[in-house]
């Protein structure tokens, strides 16, 4: 396997680390073949916001495979999850199911080209909306992790299409739109960004950028893969009032199988194949055991208490971070919203890309082996977000944050 890994984020170059291979994970735990305990903080990269392994969820995928693991044709449980989703999500008046974040992103953007006519796509410096070549450019994650040009093999001429500006920069999108008229199909962007670390949209920013597209003829595209289910149960669209016209999802969704969704205005989405002419298709779509794991999770974080119960684990967790770090002398800035956060080693605000790169990379793979020999599983970046998740309980952030102080004061 290309660097021994599955996904080049796993393989611990930017922490100056070997990968640890896991066993099993249960809960707020993980653990790997040599039988070490870790608390995780990375969820799955996300899904596992009710833990891992819940026996819920596994209760119920347990029935789903004595009828298939799959069925290449419709079922019902792919009408029950889409009935949650538009429920939930304000801008889904129509979804389809795909297999996972890059597909739904890659499908979104086609849909976006075919509605409008117009081939040019505004995203922003520092989020990821999956490997597909027009949306490689300036990318963040993984790429901005391993030190890497955006991707060899993409082609110029696919990339000319792709426009770029800073997060939370309406000036430098108002200067696109000026100087691409009626070209531009639409804006694509993680309203929250957790694949740059994590920075939060300046207050106006969203509402700046649904105006903006509106006047211009454009789509709004939020890509809700991180924060679909996760920072409300409505996501980001839901938690700060503003509807896009298009929203891709995962991560939760499937309840910690691969899957992803993209959704929105019946209008728009009547142009999917076979409703419409924009082709797209998948073998494992809407998969009985991905759906049936989405929609016990969707059921769980229904229950009255959820999202404030994780709101405040992650706010005593983000504090307490910071808290450590002040007291041992470092610049740090950091956040939460619901189950994400993260924090930059550097004097914040961080508002995008750019001033993110300013924090302390090195120290931060010095301060993540650190939290390993104590027992915490950190994103191996700098440039990811952290998840909690329902099980994670008080005595798992106390040891948390006491590794934190310990590792803090080990460091220089």
């Amino acid at each position: 396997m290309p660097g021994g890994v599955s996904s080049p984020v796993r393989a611990f170059k930017s922490v100056n680390g070997q990968p640890i291979v896991f066993d099993r994970v249960k809960g707020p735990y993980a653990w790997d073949v040599d039988g070490n305990r870790f608390i995780d903080y990375v969820g799955s990269w996300g899904p596992a916001i009710c833990g891992h392994a819940h026996p819920e969820v596994i209760t119920a995928l347990q029935g789903a495979l004595e009828k298939g693991t799959s069925f290449g044709a419709p079922c019902e449980l792919e009408n029950q999850l889409a009935e949650m989703v538009i429920d939930a999500v304000p801008s889904v008046e129509m979804v389809r199911f795909v297999n996972s974040g890059t597909e739904a992103c890659m499908a979104v953007l086609r849909l976006m080209r075919a509605f409008t006519g117009r081939d040019k796509v505004i995203k922003f410096e520092g989020c990821y909306h999956g490997h597909a070549d027009m949306f490689l450019v300036k990318a963040g994650s993984g790429v901005a992790t391993l030190g890497l040009p955006d991707s060899p093999g993409v082609p110029r001429s696919t990339t000319a299409n792709t426009l770029t500006a800073p997060y939370n920069d309406l000036e430098a999108v108002k200067e696109l739109f000026a100087e691409n008229p009626d070209a531009i199909s639409g804006v694509i962007l993680e309203p929250v960004v957790g694949n740059a670390g994590f920075i939060t949209p300046e207050p106006g920013f969203l509402e700046g950028l649904r105006e903006l597209t509106k006047e211009n003829g454009a789509l709004l595209v939020f890509d809700e893969v991180m924060t679909g289910f996760r920072i409300s149960y409505g996501g980001a669209q839901a938690r700060f009032g503003v509807t896009p016209d298009l929203t891709t999802m995962g991560k939760v969704i499937g309840g910690g199988l691969p899957v992803g969704a993209y959704g929105g205005r019946a209008e728009i989405m009547s142009m999917v194949a076979p409703a419409g002419p924009m082709y797209q298709a998948g073998t494992l779509s809407g998969n009985p055991l991905a759906m049936t794991a989405g929609i016990k999770t969707l059921e769980l974080l229904r229950q009255e208490g959820t999202y404030e119960r994780l709101e405040a684990t992650t706010k005593r967790l983000i504090s307490g971070i910071l808290q450590s770090a002040k007291e041992a002398g470092f610049s740090i800035t950091g956040s939460n919203i619901s189950a994400m956060f993260g924090f930059y080693l550097c004097d914040g605000p961080v508002r995008n890309f750019e001033e993110a790169k300013s924090a302390d990379a090195q120290r931060f793979g010095k301060l993540h082996r650190a939290m390993l020999e104590r027992g915490v599983y950190l994103a191996p970046s700098a440039f990811e977000a952290g998840f909690t998740s329902l099980a994670h309980s008080e005595d798992d952030i106390d040891a948390t944050l006491k590794a934190f102080s310990e590792s803090f004061a080990s460091i220089d």
